[in-house]
This record gives C-alpha cells, structure tokens and sequence, in this order.
C-alpha cells in the first residue's frame, strides 16, 4: 500500500484502518462475483465484544478455525482453505481489488466456498468479537510495513493487536509472520519477544529464512523480493496459566 493513497493521520485514533480501499476499477468478471459471492460468504462482525464462535461461519462441518490478517489477492487462503479442509478460513481484507481477486476464484470453483469466510474490512473488530481460545492459528503475512517513523503507529504488529491475538488464539496455536521489510523485520522481533503470551518456534537460521512447506508464494510477496530476502516467523501462544 502507498502512503500517497493514505488518509491524513490522527494522532489519537489507533483504530482507524489507513491505506486504500479501491486501486483500479474491477473488471465485469470480478465485479459479478463481489455482487454473488460477497452477500453469501461475507461476516457480519457482532456488536458484542468476545461473543462470536468463529465455528458457527461455517454450514460445512470444519473442526477449527483459522484467520488471515490482509490476505492480499487471496492465493494464500484458498491454498490453506484447499489442503485443509478440516479447517474454516476466515479472510480479512479492506482492499475491494483483493478481494475481487478471491472471490472470482471461489466463483470459478464454488465448492471452495465450504470453509473460506471473509470480511471486507478492518480484521481488528473481528478479531475482538471473538470468544477467547476460539482461533487454532492465525495468519499476518507481508502486512503494510509503514516504513516512515511518524507511520510505525499504523503497524500491524503491535501490543494492542497482540494482546487480541493472545486472547483469541488457543493455547499452542500458530501464528505465523512474514516479511520482506527489514525494518519490520527488526520491529517485529522486538513486539513479539516482548509479548508474554507468545514463543518463538525457531531453533535455527533455517526456520525464519525458508517459507513454510504449506505456504505458497503470492504476487505480493513476489513485487518485494527484488529487495530483502523474506523472513517466515511462527510463534505459538503460550498456554495459559
């Protein structure tokens, strides 16, 4: 996302949702399947805090849940969604063009539809409508990095996120990062090895540096790779007291 398409910064609001909603104007394709798909696998986000089964999205029979923060195009999530299907994929992503882009797949193949579930917004009031230890692992791969200091407020990855991550995630469960930004990179290692709730599974270079075995490479991670090498971090929630 370009800072240029950002709206101006509130100092004392860190629940606004900055970067673009719309990039180019959707194709005919893509626009039917918003208008089809959307009303039929959207999330409605409840008023009440710490509320919502993530289980009960899903009319198929799925055994947990997962959530992606900023699927991007989607290849990610419906790669996830494909190889488990024991698994309710809930998706998060504010950016219309995003969006199209998966649910014109899921209107090329609707049986995809059983276990995916999206939101076309901000994923931070989903995230606190959810009942505690109701999410099996989370996904924050290659989020905006807001690299200008006065825009590290905006990041993701921060104390606030991590304390409803914590809670909403199960004990042991994964969450996983990823990067191509070293300053994010650096950022990132401070806020989770700071945050009680999470450990870090690494045990050698190998484990941040090669992308998961079930993760496959998306255009978004693609445009960055002619910079830094990708970091892949996955923590687990330490289990409660």
């Amino acid at each position: 996302m370009s800072d240029k398409n950002a709206p101006p910064a509130a100092a004392h609001d860190d629940s606004r949702l900055y970067g673009r909603r719309l990039g180019r104007p959707l194709r005919a394709a893509r626009q039917s399947a918003v208008d089809a798909w959307l009303p039929r696998i959207g999330v409605a986000v409840p008023r009440e805090p710490a509320s919502l089964d993530p289980l009960s999205l899903f009319e198929s029979p799925v055994t947990e849940a997962w959530l992606e923060v900023g699927f991007g195009a989607g290849e990610h999530l419906l790669a996830q969604a494909a190889a488990h299907p024991q698994a309710g994929l809930i998706g998060c992503e504010p950016f219309i063009n995003g969006m199209a882009a998966l649910l014109r797949a899921v209107d090329e193949q609707p049986a995809r539809a059983g276990n995916i579930r999206v939101l076309m917004d901000d994923a931070r009031p989903l995230i606190a409508a959810f009942a505690d230890a109701s999410i099996a692992r989370a996904f924050v791969l290659f989020p905006d990095p807001w690299p200008k200091a006065r825009h590290h407020k905006r990041r993701f990855v921060a104390k606030a996120n991590l304390d409803q991550l914590a809670r909403v995630l199960k004990d042991g469960a994964e969450l996983r990062l990823a990067t191509d930004d070293p300053g994010y990179l650096r950022w990132m290692l401070v806020e989770m090895t700071d945050h009680p709730a999470f450990a870090w599974t690494a045990r050698r270079p190998a484990d941040w540096r090669q992308r998961p075995a079930d993760s496959p490479k998306t255009r978004y991670e693609d445009k960055g790779l002619a910079g830094a090498a990708p970091a892949f971090m996955t923590w687990r929630r330490v289990p409660r007291a």
